[in-house]
C-alpha cells in the first residue's frame, strides 16, 4: 500500500514539475515576443543608425 501511494505522489510532483516548467516557458516566450514588438512596426533593438 505504501509503495502504491509513493509511486502516486512522484507522478503527482512529475506532472506538476512538467506544468510549471510549461508556465514558465509561456511566461518567458511572452515576455520576449511583448520586448521584440513595440507595436509600432519599429524595433528598437535592431534601429540601425
Amino acid at each position: 500500500m505504501i509503495y502504491i501511494l509513493a509511486i502516486a505522489m512522484t507522478v503527482a510532483m512529475l506532472i506538476a514539475t512538467l506544468f510549471g516548467l510549461h508556465q514558465e516557458a509561456e511566461r518567458v516566450r511572452a515576455r520576449n515576443n511583448s520586448r521584440r514588438y513595440d507595436g509600432f512596426g519599429i524595433n528598437p533593438s535592431r534601429r540601425q543608425f
